[in-house]
């Protein structure tokens, strides 16, 4: 089943100075935190800033490329995590035909934000990754190095074997988490 989520927030995970996007559940109060790079990071903090450009940038350029051909970002679908990294799909509408693109969440919830196209979650990522916002504040600590096991969508994970959690400790750090403690990222 997919649950419909936005965009809550933008920060920073001071333990490990990684950009954390936090997605919030449409209808709810469960949020899927996902760490990214820093480039998605800035596009995500300027679209939500409505900062233009003069001349397109990386997402800009994709969504003038798929307008040209006839194409219309119909949804973003956060599909599934895997190995510490999540998977999106981009689905578009093109010539009466639904394709589905594979595409990391970062990159997808940037060019979502700029066609105000809904963004989902599978339910069983916010089953396993949410926090409950109305949880008890408990202060966050990793069992490991700090390092959250950078859970984004490509290999621009910078892991060394001491900073890999096991998926239990991934599952009880991101419990202990509040959205309130990390960063403001800014671009």
């Amino acid at each position: 089943m997919l649950v419909e989520v936005t965009v809550k927030s933008l920060g920073l995970d001071r333990a490990s100075n990684t950009p954390v996007v936090i997605l919030q559940e449409v209808d709810g109060e469960r949020v899927l935190p996902i760490w990214i790079g820093p480039g998605e990071a800035s596009a995500i903090a300027m679209q939500l800033a409505d900062m233009k450009f003069s001349r397109p940038l990386t997402h800009d350029l994709l969504l003038d490329v798929l307008r040209g051909l006839g194409g219309e970002l119909s949804r973003v679908v956060i599909t599934r995590v895997a190995e510490s990294t999540y998977y999106a799909e981009l689905i578009i509408q093109t010539n009466g035909a639904t394709v589905s693109v594979d595409a990391r969440p970062s990159d997808s919830i940037a060019v979502a934000l700029r066609t105000d196209a809904r963004i989902f979650a599978n339910e069983a990522l916010l089953e396993r990754a949410s926090i409950e916002i109305s949880e008890e504040e408990v202060s966050p600590g990793s069992p490991t190095t700090g390092t959250a096991a950078g859970a984004s969508g490509s290999s621009e994970l910078e892991e060394d074997e001491e900073s890999v959690m096991s998926a239990d400790e991934l599952k009880e750090y991101l419990r202990r988490l509040n959205p309130e403690d990390f960063g403001r990222f800014s671009p």
